[in-house]
């Protein structure tokens, strides 16, 4: 099964969901910062989720448990650029362990991975949307009830097509 996102939904199967995507659009040109979500055909590498907040995840993909001191570093000064990090850090970083719930589940779309290019965009994930669905920083979101569907779905050969 493969994902298409156009606009502001996500379509596979017979499915038509509705999602968050970054404020700015979408490009064929990202770069760090640019709250746009990147133009292309990607891999979902694995799911980080909150064990306190979600019991079970049913998925073929790799499972790991976001823990407190856990980030994704997002400053292309660091060696870390695009790649899962540790706090205490010396370089800018997202906290993937928030008060709100839209890390609770992520999935990580392989964007700007192999290799990572400096200031081309980093931390694109497939996360839990706000309420309303506000715009993301780059990254596509959707209800919990969505993600649970996608879950059950998505395989290790899946891709999601932006575009």
């Amino acid at each position: 099964m493969n994902i298409k996102l156009k606009k502001n939904f996500l379509y596979f199967d017979k499915y038509r969901i509705k999602c968050a995507i970054g404020k700015r659009g979408i490009t064929h040109k990202k770069l760090e910062g640019d709250n746009k979500t990147p133009v292309g055909v990607f891999k979902f590498s694995s799911i980080f989720y909150r064990k306190d907040r979600i019991k079970k995840i049913k998925s073929s993909l790799k499972k790991n448990v976001i823990k407190k001191n856990m980030g994704w570093c997002d400053d292309s000064n660091s060696k870390l650029y695009n790649k899962l990090i540790r706090f205490p850090f010396k370089f800018r970083a997202e906290k993937l362990w928030l008060k709100d719930n839209v890390y609770d589940i992520l999935l990580i779309i392989n964007y700007n991975t192999r290799p990572v290019v400096k200031k081309k965009g980093s931390a694109i994930f497939l996360h839990i949307a706000k309420k309303n669905y506000p715009p993301t920083k780059g990254c596509v979101a959707v209800s919990i009830k969505d993600m649970n569907l996608l879950l059950s779905k998505i395989k290790t050969k899946t891709k999601i097509k932006i575009y």
